[in-house]
C-alpha cells in the first residue's frame, strides 16, 4: 500500500460502506448505473464515492464558480434549487483521503455508501470479475473482498460468496442486505490456517 493509504480505516457503525473493486473495462460504472435504481426501489438511499483521474474537472472554464475556485476559494460550493456541487483544489495531495470523503457524504445520511475505485483501501468489497479480460482476481490478495460477482464460475477462498455478474436483481438483493451485515463485516476475512 502507498503511504497515503492507511492500514486501518475508521469504520463508523452507523454508516455501512461497500467498496466496488474491479479492473478497468469490467463495467463498474455501467453496473452501478443499473443497480442504483434497483437499490432505490428496495428503499435504500445510496451515496457513491468514485475515485477519478487527477485531471478531472466538473466545473466549466469561464463560469463564475470556476473563476472563484481558481482564484483560491477553498472550498467552492455552488448551489441551486435542484443541486449543489462542492469543489476544491487539493494540490500536493498524493491521493484522495477516503476517510474525509466518507465524512463529507455522511452528512447527507445515506443508508449505504458505495465506494468505487479505492481498491487498495481497507474496507469490505464486492469484486467484479470478467475472466475474458485476462486480469487476475484480487480476492486472493485482498482479505477485504466479501463476494465476487463474475460472468463465469470461479474457485474462491473460503467465506467469499460467488455472485452472478449478469443477475442484476440478485446483485441488488445482495447489496441491499449489506447494511444489515455491516456490523459483522467491518474487519478483513480471517486468514485460513495452513495444515
Amino acid at each position: 500500500m502507498s503511504a497515503s493509504v492507511p492500514t486501518r480505516l475508521p469504520l463508523d457503525e452507523g454508516l455501512p460502506l461497500l467498496g466496488i473493486a474491479a479492473w478497468s473495462g469490467t463495467g463498474k460504472t455501467t453496473l452501478l448505473e443499473a443497480l442504483l435504481p434497483l437499490l432505490h426501489d428496495r428503499g435504500l438511499r445510496v451515496a457513491v464515492i468514485k475515485h477519478a483521474h487527477h485531471t478531472f474537472d466538473v466545473d466549466q472554464p469561464g463560469k463564475d464558480s470556476h473563476r472563484l475556485r481558481r482564484a483560491g476559494a477553498a472550498p467552492m460550493l455552488v448551489a441551486s434549487r435542484e443541486r449543489l456541487a462542492l469543489m476544491m483544489e487539493t494540490p500536493g495531495q498524493e491521493e484522495p483521503d477516503l476517510a474525509k470523503l466518507v465524512a463529507l457524504v455522511a452528512t447527507q445520511d445515506p443508508d449505504l455508501v458505495l465506494v468505487e475505485g479505492f481498491k487498495a483501501w481497507p474496507l469490505p468489497k464486492l469484486e467484479l470479475h470478467r475472466p475474458a479480460l485476462g486480469k487476475p482476481l484480487r480476492v486472493a490478495e485482498d482479505p477485504w473482498v466479501r463476494a465476487v460477482a463474475s460472468d463465469a464460475p470461479l474457485a474462491l477462498p473460503h467465506g467469499v460468496e460467488a455472485l452472478d455478474l449478469n443477475d442484476r436483481e440478485a446483485l441488488a438483493d445482495w447489496i441491499a442486505a449489506w447494511p444489515a451485515r455491516w456490523l459483522d463485516e467491518r474487519a478483513p476475512r480471517a486468514e485460513e490456517a495452513t495444515p
